[in-house]
Order: structure tokens, then C-alpha cells, then sequence
């Protein structure tokens, strides 16, 4: 195929600008769907993605675009827009030449647009900036062109204008396409280099890579290796989206396709690893990292005769999410499971929904924590992923914790409640300067912990849902943290336990308690619930035991009126309560793990 007439890009946004909506107007004007076959979100997959609107999975598609009597080959990655999976934007950003800069017109440039666009600058890419939603009628067109184009650097002429709902605006964005982003650059050798942007996993034939061919071509049989992993493998087909998986005699420089592999073990295939021929192979491409999990949380089945169930779904998933990671790890009180790690929070909630919905599983899951570095007093150096392994404050010397560098943009009118609002998440306050609109963008460090407790709910309630924010990761810093155990009958459930802020123990203590006092269901005995930290006990409450009268009998009171009988029984069943308190085993119900992780529940 002539590489002048091939145009690779993606679309890159804020999450619900309208990706997805503006990708099905495409496949419609250029017939790559007919329309009797559309429905919305076509390139959405998934249920939970269907049902949520938003775009977990990228989904790339091959459309066949007519300008002035030439025929040109249009391949378009679908990017997801919440910031858990900016590491998705990262590959497809590095699979194409150019990218559409999408701004939805009723709320203006959002904090992960700016995160996006400096990924996207630093690719080298083309970017053609485009406002979305202009025939809603809160649509602020005109301004928000002028917002991009000042950002950009742009005349605001050049920003176009489109609507994914109506049509409008469309054809001559994909004119612009044509136009505006360059076709692939002409290959410096010969010998195949394809690299890897995703891949997903079938269960006849197994792992299914998602490729952009950089360097010469491959075809079905072709004896195919990986360059990272070294595993060797034959091509069982190869092909293009369509926008469905549709084979073809070979996949070209500068053509996006899949190869099918076969392979059918995890940890062979990665994100980032470049396809090369047996015969002679080439070298790995260069500046692509793997991502990394920064949230971490431990998932144990509800019954042990799921455990073996749990372990090959999580194998499963693994498989076709390379950002989630996972080992075996024991509890006392929730017996076996495994400790995960995830890109974020939004992340760690797709996983688990996963594993209920496609592998039917009933799941508790621990609070999520992060990893911290602990120098013991000993002189021995502890990286701790579990809060039920974070050492007792004795023993420690010092620890130090990731921080996240954050960019929040906001209507001024809300930097009065933001404010002390960040000072209760320990958040450092940088640069605040005017966004236009009437916006200010705040730039600030805080710890990953602090995010994590329940900052972007709480933010989006403190600005009326208006404030947008994209962070990423920065340095280590010392940390004035410790561990909150959650102690019911006197025996600590793993499942609770917390590593907290020190000066907020107190607090957490106190909440963690009255939250748990509330759900958890009465025993025959009566309950102690305590919240221990700094070495001692910070709340306390306590949990009445059922009460059941033991001087009825049916409708008849016993012994009649023999009050030494009546005090023998109750002398009998206060000894039975003591029994149970002392040995008797709490039973703590699924639904309880689930309320207390959730916030505000």
C-alpha cells in the first residue's frame, strides 16, 4: 500500500468530551458501518464500558476515506480519558503521526486536556484542535476556540467546529485529517518492526497483539518473535479492524492490524515489546515504558473453595491488562487470596467488577493502600505494600511515601472552600494563575495517600462538580504516617487495617469505628469495636449482644414465680454470653468488607 495515501491518529480529550460519539459519526459518513447496523459507542466493547459511558479498552478502526477521486486508508485509535489510563493515550500516541485535540464546547479546556496535550507535544505529533458538542445549547463555541487557540499557539480559524450527535462539522474534520497529518514516514529497512500497542486474549487463539508496523511486513506463517521476551511464535493470521478483527494477505509499513499468536501463557507478551521475524531479527524500539501500578489492594474470594477460581481469573485478566499485577499473599482472618496492584482507584473498580461480572465471584476487598519505603531502627530497609505488614511506630526509623505532582482547574469563584480544603490533605499550594473564563488552574504536590481518601469525590462537591484534575507521579518524601488496626472481640481484621496520616488518627480512628459500629450486625455476645494506633486505643464502641428471654418458655413464664429458678437461669445464660465472648468467633458478612470500603456509605 502507498504510504502517502495512509493517515495514522488518534483522539485525545478529557474524559466524556465526546470520543467515542464523535468516532461513530466517522465509521457512519465514511461507510465503514452501515447504518442500519450502528448503535452508539460502537467502539466500546465492553458492558461496564457501555454502561458507564466511558472508554476503559482501546479500540482501534481502519476506515476507507474518499478526497478528490483518491482512495485513503484512515486508521483511528479510540483513547480512554480518565486519568487512570493515560497509559493507554501513551501507546496509542506512540502508534500514530498525528492526533485530534478534542474540547467539549459546554466546559471548556479540563486539567487532563493539558496532561494529554503535553504527552501528545512530546510524541512530535500533529494535532488538529477541535471543539465537540457545538449544537448543545450551553455550547461557549467561540470561546473555547479562543481558549485553544491561545493555548496552542494557534489562530483561532484553524480550530474547527464539530458535533458527534448531529453530524455536523464531521466531513470537513476528516478533510482536515487528510490534510493536516502527515502519512507514515518511509521505512529505513527491510526487516520487520512492529511495535506492540495492546493485545487481548482469545480463548481459542490466544493472544491477540495489537500492532503498528514500522518496518517491513509480515504475513500469515511468518515465524515471528518477540524482541523483549525473546519467545518465538508463528503468525496463525494477520488482519485489520474493520471495525471487527478482518484478516488479510499481509500487514505493511505504516498499516495498525493484529497479528494472532497463539500463544496461550501470561507474561510473554507486554505493552511496548516491538515484533520482529526469527530469521532476521531487529532491534526493540526505543522510549516505551511499562506501566505501573500506584494503588494497591488485597482481593480474597468470600468462600476458599474459590480461591483456585480467583487465581485463574485474575490469569485471565492479566493476560489482556498488562498495567495489572497481582501475587498470593495469606490472611489469618480472610484465609487466601492475592495482593494486587492497579493504575488508580477507577482501575482497581473495573478489575473487581470484572471478576464479578465475567467469572461470577463473590470478592472482599481490602482498603486500598500505596507502597511505602520503612528504614527499620535495625539498620534493615522494608518496602511495605500491605498496611497489615506496616511495622509497629517502635520499630521504625523513618519511611518516605510517593507524592503526585497535580494540576486543578477551577472557577475562581471556588479558590476560597478549595484552600483549606487542600490544606486538610497535607497538599503543598504552587502556581495559581487566571485560565481564562473566569477559571484559575492551581498547581500543587501532595502525597498519593491523601488522593486516595476520597479527594476526587470530595472536590467535585466542594466546586460543584465544575473543578477538572490530571496529576502524575513525583518523588519520594518522608512521611509522619502510622498504622490503624481495627480490632472487633479483641482480635484485629486485616481487612480493615490502615496506614494513616498521624496527625488525623484521632479522626480516622473515630470514624473508621462509628462507621463500622453501625453496620455490623449483632452477635449473641456482646462486641467490643476499637480503633488502636500511636500505641494505643483511640475509639472504642461497643455492640450489644441479642437479647432473648430465657424465663419464657412458649407464652409461659418458667417456674412460675420461683424466684431462685428465674436467677438460675439468668446465672446460666450470663455464663454462656461470657463463654462466647471469651472463644466465640465474630461473623462478619460480605456486605460489611463492601460498606466499609466505600466512602460516604
Amino acid at each position: 500500500m502507498d504510504l502517502k495515501h495512509i493517515r495514522n491518529f488518534s483522539i485525545i480529550a478529557h474524559i466524556d468530551h465526546g470520543k467515542s460519539t464523535l468516532a461513530d459519526r466517522m465509521l457512519e459518513i465514511t461507510g465503514t458501518i452501515e447504518k442500519r447496523k450502528m448503535r452508539a459507542q460502537v467502539l466500546d466493547n465492553m458492558e461496564l464500558e457501555r454502561e458507564r459511558g466511558i472508554t476503559i479498552k482501546m479500540q482501534p478502526v481502519r476506515m476507507q476515506y474518499q478526497k478528490d477521486g483518491t482512495a485513503f486508508v484512515l486508521n483511528l485509535i479510540d483513547t480512554p480519558g480518565h486519568i487512570d489510563f493515560s497509559y493507554e493515550v501513551s501507546r496509542a500516541l506512540k502508534a500514530v503521526e498525528g492526533s485530534i485535540l478534542l474540547v467539549d464546547a459546554t466546559q471548556g479546556v479540563q486539567a487532563q486536556t493539558l496532561t494529554t496535550l503535553g504527552m501528545a507535544r512530546e510524541a512530535g505529533l500533529v494535532l488538529i484542535p477541535v471543539v465537540s458538542k457545538i449544537d448543545s445549547p450551553l455550547a461557549r463555541t467561540i470561546e473555547t476556540k479562543l481558549e485553544i487557540a491561545t493555548l496552542l499557539g494557534v489562530d483561532p480559524d484553524t480550530v474547527l467546529g464539530v458535533s458527534g450527535k448531529t453530524g455536523e462539522g464531521v466531513a470537513e474534520l476528516l478533510e482536515a485529517v487528510v490534510a493536516r497529518i502527515p502519512p507514515p514516514e518511509s521505512p529505513t529497512a527491510s526487516n520487520l518492526r512492529a511495535l506492540i500497542f495492546d493485545f487481548k486474549y482469545d480463548d481459542h487463539r490466544g493472544v491477540i497483539v495489537y500492532t503498528r508496523v514500522f518496518e517491513g511486513s509480515t504475513k500469515r506463517h511468518d515465524a515471528l518473535k518477540f524482541a523483549v521476551s525473546k519467545e518465538q511464535f508463528q503468525a496463525l493470521e494477520v488482519g485489520i479492524f474493520k471495525p471487527g478483527e478482518t484478516p488479510t494477505t499481509e500487514l505493511g509499513a505504516g498499516e495498525i492490524g493484529y497479528i494472532v499468536t497463539g500463544i496461550k501463557k501470561p507474561g510473554i507478551a507486554s505493552v511496548g515489546d516491538t515484533i520482529t521475524t526469527v530469521k532476521n531479527p531487529s532491534r526493540e524500539l526505543e522510549g516505551y515504558m511499562s506501566p505501573r501500578p500506584v494503588v494497591w489492594a488485597s482481593v480474597y474470594p468470600e468462600g476458599q473453595d474459590d480461591f483456585a477460581n480467583l487465581k485463574l481469573a485474575l490469569g485471565r485478566l492479566k493476560l489482556s491488562d498488562s498495567a495489572f499485577t497481582f501475587e498470593e499473599e495469606s490472611s489469618g482472618a480472610l484465609g487466601r487470596g492475592f495482593r494486587c496492584g492497579f493504575l488508580g482507584m477507577l482501575h482497581l473498580e473495573i478489575i473487581t467488577e470484572r471478576l464479578k461480572r465475567e467469572f461470577n465471584l463473590s470478592l472482599v476487598i481490602t482498603t486500598p493502600s500505596i507502597t511505602y519505603n520503612v528504614i527499620l531502627k535495625n539498620g534493615k530497609h522494608v518496602i511495605v505494600y500491605s498496611p497489615h505488614l506496616f511495622p509497629g511506630d517502635s520499630e521504625i526509623a523513618s519511611v518516605e511515601e510517593p507524592w503526585v505532582s497535580v494540576t486543578i482547574i477551577t472557577p475562581a469563584t471556588y479558590l476560597g472552600v478549595l484552600m483549606p480544603f487542600l490544606y486538610d490533605h497535607e497538599a503543598e499550594v504552587g502556581e495559581t494563575e487566571s485560565f481564562g473564563d473566569s477559571r484559575s488552574s492551581v498547581k500543587i504536590k501532595m502525597p498519593l495517600r491523601e488522593m486516595m481518601r476520597g479527594f476526587f469525590d470530595d472536590l467535585k462537591s466542594i466546586t460543584s462538580g465544575y473543578a477538572s484534575i490530571s496529576y502524575e507521579q513525583s518523588e519520594q518524601r518522608p512521611a509522619d504516617v502510622t498504622r490503624l488496626d481495627i480490632l472487633i472481640a479483641n482480635e484485629p481484621v486485616v481487612a480493615f487495617t490502615r496506614v494513616i496520616s498521624r496527625r488525623r488518627a484521632l479522626q480516622e480512628a473515630e470514624a473508621a469505628v462509628e462507621k463500622l459500629h453501625a453496620v455490623l450486625p449483632r452477635q449473641q455476645f456482646e462486641m467490643k469495636i476499637q480503633g488502636v494506633a500511636l500505641g494505643r486505643i483511640l475509639s472504642s464502641q461497643t455492640v450489644k449482644a441479642f437479647r432473648k428471654d430465657v424465663l419464657m418458655h412458649g407464652s409461659k413464664v418458667v417456674g412460675g414465680g420461683d424466684i431462685s429458678r428465674k436467677k438460675k437461669l439468668l446465672e446460666k445464660q450470663k455464663k454462656g454470653k461470657a463463654r462466647m465472648r471469651s472463644s466465640g468467633k465474630v461473623n462478619i458478612p460480605h456486605e460489611v468488607f463492601l460498606k466499609m470500603m466505600r466512602n460516604g456509605d
